[in-house]
């Protein structure tokens, strides 16, 4: 009896874990609807959760962390404005469901925002999610989200670092004009096995590792899948629904020699969401990456690599017997090779790459009627970089990057007017080259020690970016329209300068560090008024470019040494575009404007065996367009917007809350965590709609929706 019942538990609460994947559903279709008025029969099987109406060497599972991030490396650090992630810090911090979360970490972190309640999408001192340039291994990441954003793409247990750089980065890196997150996966054990594996409320994952032949070659495994569809099928009423995800990471090392060493690691993350045979999304990422290191002296080493990624999304509806498909696809495949020497007091990196890349920003099929955008590219890329000592208390990293890209016929291409209208379409021969862009890019950082514990740091960077994603909403979703670079759209560019001052306590146990940044965009894109991402399927005709400026200030306190450590980090910004035919050509507020973000950061050794930590977070409501007015025709109601992103949305704060318990055994380790998202119940905005109401005084009230109340969370892991 007592099974019954637990199992009737378990199906309840997966089943109000539904109604929040649901909610997300419902509200993407409720976008859609505005074009589409078939989409808006999708909401109806679905009810709210919560709504709420008013304005080094990694030989164990043990340990992840392998790159420190001490007091003094932070004061150490020439790169201004870089976080070099500590896995194992991040891991203890409180998440949603349990699930460790690099992504929703680094939110914690100042200078970086969270897109939206449980989005996956993070934005860096003024870009949007889509200027975020994500590379596992080398590899190109997009949408780096499962469950509409819920959790990150990325298993905990295969990562070794991360490192993110906030628009000012080495010359080596390029393609993100808001920063670059460069996250590495673990190598495996060359001299024992290991295993592990962890079941938590939504999904179970397993690793292992260990030699292939002792002391020369290794491979890793891990995995993770979502359950949550199994219990649906316990449902009667989602029985027929679809939802689930899975991620799978793969690393083979191999010495060559006593100077080679071949590294080959994979990576295939899927989510699939379906709605009965109304309306099924599917998107995913696929990587690839062969790493060849060469060691020619103590001084002297190249990387070669060869690198693959595959983004792909797929959104079918099935409705009133019209049947409408949307695909698209982001593909490339780079050859990479890069050269490092250290000789006296220079640190000197060069390297060269190419990249074969396709791009299909929508695939249509409506019925019988089939269309499609599909556009490729060659780009390639030069760098030299140095790295030196200026005396005893000056050190400069500067570097110059060429970047160069290619569009390539096979596709056609057009010509418009002010009002989006074709004015002339060419298709050139596939291969021919229609037009090709050549762009310099500085970038430069120096620090300076005023003594032991003090130390300015300022940078200037010039980015650029040839993929852009465009989206109707205030956060990044798996469909969102994206292009690339073409004959009338250039590249985006930004230019960053930044100063900062850090200070670290004579025995290391606290540090304070300020930044402050402004930074100037070109070739910012956005949608035309009344346009959506739908409406044509020649994107050109959609969107209008112009330009964008974002600056703001960055302040963090560590807490390093003691039972009780962690950080407080707050950021003062301002994001806005200037696009000729939005908002009159004015000045206007960018969508990912938010004025003040504060993040509380706390973990505390209770005993050996139990850790409790804590975040809070405020941050200011983000920015949307209101109606100004309204007026009917025929019944209808329409909206007039006066202004674009001229209203904020009410602020957004939260408490979460963990406890862990380790349990060390003779050869395995036990490790349960718990946790509350939410622990004081604050319905936070998710989205915020605007309806009639005949008995309100302006005949329009506000309606905001929120996603999770409180949501308590238990996981156990077991590592051999």
């Amino acid at each position: 009896m007592s099974y019954v019942f637990e199992f009737a538990c378990k199906v309840t609460y997966f089943s109000l874990i539904f109604h929040i994947f649901a909610k997300k559903l419902s509200y993407l279709c409720t976008q859609m609807r505005k074009q589409f008025c078939i989409i808006a029969l999708l909401m109806l099987p679905f009810g709210a959760l919560a709504q709420h109406t008013d304005v080094a060497r990694e030989d164990t599972l043990q340990e992840v962390t392998i790159t420190s991030r001490s007091a003094q490396k932070r004061m150490d650090e020439v790169q201004i404005g870089v976080e070099k992630v500590d896995i194992a810090t991040l891991a203890k911090v409180p998440s949603l469901f349990g699930e460790k979360d690099i992504i929703k970490s680094i939110q914690l972190l100042p200078g970086v925002k969270s897109e939206n309640e449980a989005s996956g999408g993070y934005q860096v001192r003024g870009g949007k999610a889509a200027q975020n340039l994500i590379l596992l291994d080398g590899a190109t990441v997009y949408n780096a989200g499962h469950l509409m954003g819920l959790f990150s793409t990325f298993n905990d247990d295969a990562l070794m670092s991360g490192s993110l750089y906030k628009g000012l980065v080495p010359a080596q890196l390029g393609g993100g004009t808001a920063s670059v997150f460069d996250i590495s996966t673990r190598s495996g054990s060359l001299h024992d096995y290991h295993f592990g594996g962890s079941i938590g409320l939504l999904s179970a994952k397993v690793v292992a590792e260990g030699p292939i032949q002792q002391d020369r070659s290794s491979f890793l495994v891990a995995g993770r899948r979502s359950y949550l569809d199994l219990f649906l099928k316990a449902s009667e009423k989602y029985r027929d629904n679809t939802l689930h995800f899975y991620d799978a990471n793969v690393r083979l090392n191999f010495r060559l020699s006593q100077k080679d060493i071949l590294s080959l690691s994979f990576f295939a993350g899927r989510d699939n969401m379906g709605l009965t045979d109304m309306m099924n999304m599917e998107w995913g990422n696929i990587t690839a990456t062969a790493n060849w290191l060469h060691t020619y002296s103590s001084n002297h080493y190249a990387n070669t690599k060869a690198l693959y990624s595959d983004f792909t999304s797929d959104v079918g509806i099935d409705m009133l017997n019209i049947y409408y498909t949307m695909k698209g696809y982001i593909r490339h495949a780079t050859l990479q090779h890069q050269q490092t020497l250290q000789t006296g007091s220079h640190r000197l990196n060069s390297g060269l790459e190419a990249t074969y890349l396709q791009l299909q920003s929508a695939e249509w099929d409506i019925n019988l009627l089939h269309q499609r955008e599909k556009r490729n590219a060659l780009t390639g890329a030069l760098w030299l970089g140095d790295e030196w000592r200026l005396g005893r208390n000056v050190e400069l990293s500067a570097g110059l990057r060429l970047h160069l890209f290619s569009v390539l016929g096979g596709a056609p291409y057009y010509q418009v007017d002010g009002d989006g209208n074709i004015t002339e379409t060419t298709e050139e021969s596939s291969g021919h080259i229609v037009k090709t862009y050549a762009d310099i890019e500085p970038r430069v950082s120096a620090k300076i020690m005023l003594n032991q514990q003090h130390s300015l740091k300022v940078g200037y960077s010039r980015t650029s970016q040839d993929i852009h994603a465009i989206s109707g909403m205030s956060m990044s979703m798996p469909f969102d329209r994206y292009t690339m670079t073409s004959n009338i759209i250039k590249p985006e560019q930004a230019d960053q300068v930044a100063a900062g001052w850090f200070y670290i306590t004579p025995h290391d146990d606290y540090d304070f560090s300020a930044e402050g940044y402004f930074k100037n965009i070109r070739n910012v894109y956005d949608y035309r008024d009344g346009k959506a991402f739908y409406s044509e399927i020649e994107i050109e005709r959609l969107i209008l470019g112009g330009k964008g400026r974002a600056y703001g200030l960055e302040l963090c306190a560590h807490k390093n040494k003691g039972p009780l450590t962690g950080w407080i980090s707050y950021t003062l910004s301002w994001s806005e575009n200037k696009i000729e035919g939005i908002n009159g050509g004015r000045w206007y507020t960018a969508s990912n404007d938010r004025r003040h973000d504060l993040a509380i950061v706390g973990m505390y050794q209770l005993s050996p065996s139990w850790e409790l930590a804590a975040t809070w977070r405020y941050n200011t409501g983000q920015a949307l367009t209101a109606p100004s007015s309204k007026y009917d025709i025929d019944g209808t109601t329409f909206y007039y917007y006066n202004e674009r992103n001229g209203y904020r949305a009410p602020a957004y704060h939260r408490l979460d809350l963990s406890a862990t318990y380790t349990k060390k055994l003779q050869k395995a380790t036990q490790i349960w965590s718990f946790g509350i998202y939410n622990a004081y119940c604050r319905y936070n905005p998710f989205t915020i709609r605007f309806k009639n109401d005949d008995k309100s005084p302006t005949g329009t009230i506000v309606e905001q929706t929120s996603l999770f109340g409180i949501v308590p969370s238990v996981s156990f892991t077991i590592k051999y």
